[in-house]
């Protein structure tokens, strides 16, 4: 029987998913020079097209058919174009019409892609990005997503009825909405692709600063509303997991920005709007794994490292000499791997996950677990993705030339400019040539210590 407030939940959590993306668009898009809005905000509308469809035809299947090896990958014949999933009644989650599952799922495989392109932004040509997104939807994320969002199901006389993944049952890692399949997965991800795309023109020496920090902060106002979605969605019903889950989220992120404010004031002397925008992101991505497993005071311990992790992490790029345009491996790699790791120390059994973890007592159990996971997932992204990206590379091409970076991605990709202010009237449109884009170059925000420039 469908639980309809149930229901009702989940297909509201999945919109305030989705509109994570547009969210993360604006987020990105501000951080990035003004010449390269555009293209930035199309590579995450781009991923949102192309893996809806592609989850549809056969990503849910791929990630929650039945197992087909060793809890490595779902059957991606059992649900192809989700083939008989419209006459179920309830999904495996249990009350859930199946396509609400379905859609839930959906705009999680979208967010984890989108994420990637950030790591990458100025530098990359639009198409070979779509095909990037079709391969790597289809060979990363829906397997990950399988090993560790799909759980092996019994009936009521205990027979097995359905077997997932082997990080959610073999090794029993807690993540409740994503910390390895999402943020370890894409921050890995990123990684690989700054180092197979190299550095942008001017990087340590010029400075890149955002144009419009504005649109950074709406769009982490909305990722951290979308948020809630994705992390109280995860309880797939509207019950008491949900609202502790909720409470945490809060908790958590509010505590790393402020442990975010408080490393660049120490540091830098300024506590920053940017830094705050990037506080908010990184306590999401901590609390993700956690949410479920932690109290509100452990929350906020999660959260206020997080803040300072993160905000020291932006440095690497520096330090290791690769780009990572917008702090990807600093945020997401960086906060996935806390937030993952944390369950090991601050899980505890009054929580809904009903684990205790090494100071409530229980040992370094929890702990090895999550250790297994998280490093495992790290490892199989980075190398397959590396993999990808420098096959794209070597046959169509995946960086654009350097004559086209200097000038803009967007007026060359797109034959448009973010802010037209040559238009000689309201919705014209300059015909013939792109408009034209400045040539100069803005400067960074970020020293090759970290340090955020005024």
């Amino acid at each position: 029987m469908v639980n309809t407030g149930d229901t009702a939940w989940v297909l509201t959590s999945a919109a305030l998913v989705l509109l994570m993306t547009p969210g993360l668009a604006l987020f990105y898009g501000g951080m990035v020079r003004s010449k390269s809005v555009l293209n930035m905000m199309m590579m995450s509308f781009g991923a949102l097209a192309l893996v809806s469809v592609l989850w549809v035809l056969y990503g849910y299947s791929l990630a929650f058919g039945d197992d087909i090896g060793g809890g490595l990958l779902g059957d991606p014949t059992e649900f192809l174009g989700l083939a008989g999933l419209m006459e179920d009644t309830t999904s495996a989650a249990g009350g859930l019409p199946a396509m609400a599952f379905v859609a839930f799922q959906c705009v999680f495989a979208i967010i984890t892609v989108a994420l990637i392109s950030g790591a990458i932004a100025d530098r990359a040509k639009f198409g070979t990005w779509l095909v990037f997104v079709g391969i790597w939807a289809s060979v990363v994320y829906f397997p990950i997503a399988h090993w560790v969002f799909d759980f092996t199901l019994t009936d009521d006389d205990g027979t097995v009825t359905h077997v997932g993944g082997w990080i959610a049952n073999n090794l029993a890692a807690l993540d409740f909405a994503g910390g390895t399949a999402v943020h370890i997965n894409a921050g890995a991800a990123g990684l690989a692709l700054a180092l197979v795309l190299g550095k942008r023109q001017g990087f340590g020496t010029e400075a890149m600063r955002p144009h419009n920090l504005p649109l950074v902060m709406i769009g982490a106002g909305l990722l951290w509303f979308g948020w809630f979605g994705f992390n109280a969605g995860s309880a797939l019903g509207a019950n008491n997991t949900a609202s502790v889950v909720f409470v945490n989220t809060i908790v958590a992120t509010s505590a790393a920005v402020l442990g975010w404010l408080l490393t660049e004031k120490l540091r830098d002397g300024h506590a920053t709007s940017l830094g705050a925008a990037s506080g908010v992101v990184a306590g999401l991505v901590a609390i993700t794994p956690a949410c479920n497993a932690l109290s509100p005071i452990g929350s906020i311990a999660v959260g206020a490292i997080a803040g300072v992790l993160c905000a020291l992490a932006v440095g690497l790029k520096y330090t290791f000499g690769y780009d990572d345009s917008l702090d990807v491996v600093a945020v997401h790699l960086v906060g996935g791997l806390w937030g993952t790791l944390a369950i090991g120390f601050f899980a505890t059994a009054s929580a809904p996950a009903g684990v205790d973890a090494v100071f409530y007592g229980g040992g370094v159990d929890q702990l090895w677990r999550q250790c297994v996971g998280a490093f495992a997932v790290l490892g199989v992204s980075f190398v397959a993705t590396y993999l990808i990206g420098l096959l794209l590379e070597k046959t169509i091409g995946f960086r654009i030339d350097e004559e086209d970076e200097i000038a803009g991605i967007d007026a060359v990709v797109h034959a448009e400019s973010g802010y037209d202010l040559h238009a000689t009237g309201a919705g014209s449109r300059l015909m013939g040539s792109p408009p034209p884009v400045a040539a100069t170059r803005a400067s960074d925000t970020r020293t090759s210590e970290g340090k955020v420039t005024a």
